[in-house]
């Protein structure tokens, strides 16, 4: 069966071969602007959520291909909720079909992300060049942009050699009103080779969810909904932040099943009340 995969920045590499292997889906990927559903340089804004924009990604490759079954996903950065020290991914993945009125999404996180940025008006080329190689230079990709957003002044994305990146932010500095350029790790997955192992990760849970029938009704795509916190402490039984409870469900027929996580018992380390 053939399906359709939106995307301009090379996905099927990651998406194809679990999608193939679990559910015999061959991709196909028409010519389709993803970027009109938002970009990472921020010309353009995404509309919603990702992970409603997934769901909206994969009808408009569907549409340009005319297929009855479609794939996409869709990438967010930002601080993590509990750490907001680290920078967390979170990639969905989306399989929509529309024979069987179906709507399937998965997700994956990582914290070992490239996502970051730097503002400088070039003269600190030692601060510079770390920073590249913090990001991965020259097999991770960055953007340069003005600091301050000029009408008509692009960004340069794709930049992999430190001539094209010195370059790119003496232009960008002299652009700006500020007089800096923002340099930023290049978060399009055919240039972070960081967040398109992420995106594989998504589409193998996507596959083998997909691969999975609801025990009530048979409908594909059962798979976790929810979690329940508050696992209690193995020395003191205090409940926890960790997840007690995880909650399977089916999207058809709204068939729940709650399962324990074992072991039951949470490390004292974690313990509000035995470390406070």
């Amino acid at each position: 069966m053939v399906a359709s995969l939106a995307t301009r920045h090379g996905k099927r590499v990651a998406l194809g071969p679990p999608l193939r292997r679990h559910l015999g889906l061959r991709l196909r990927v028409p010519e389709v602007d993803t970027d009109a559903l938002g970009t990472f340089t921020g010309e353009i804004e995404r509309p919603g959520p990702a992970e409603q924009v997934v769901v909206a990604k994969a009808r408009l490759g569907m549409a340009a291909a005319g297929c009855a079954v479609g794939v996409a996903s869709e990438g967010s950065f930002g601080p993590h909720p509990s750490l907001p020290w680290c920078s967390l991914q979170v990639e969905y993945v989306a399989l929509v079909d529309d024979r069987l009125g179906l709507v399937v999404r998965e997700r994956a996180t990582s914290l070992a992300s490239n996502h970051a940025e730097l503002l400088t008006d070039g003269r600190d080329r030692g601060e510079l060049l770390q920073f590249a190689r913090r990001t991965g230079l020259p097999g991770h990709a960055v953007t340069v942009a003005p600091a301050v957003p000029v009408p008509g002044a692009a960004p340069v994305k794709g930049i992999v050699r430190v001539p094209a990146l010195l370059a790119a932010v003496a232009a960008a500095a002299t652009a700006s009103p500020d007089g800096r350029a923002r340099v930023a790790a290049d978060l399009r997955a055919h240039h972070n080779p960081r967040r398109m192992a992420v995106i594989a990760e998504a589409g193998r849970r996507l596959a083998r969810r997909v691969a999975t029938p609801c025990p009530d009704c048979a409908t594909p795509g059962f798979g976790l909904v929810a979690t329940h916190p508050g696992l209690p402490c193995a020395a003191c039984g205090t409940p926890t932040d960790l997840v007690a409870e995880r909650v399977s469900g089916c999207g058809s027929c709204g068939y729940r099943r709650v399962e324990p996580v074992r072991p039951g018992a949470a490390d004292p380390g974690v313990c509000p009340h035995c470390n406070p």
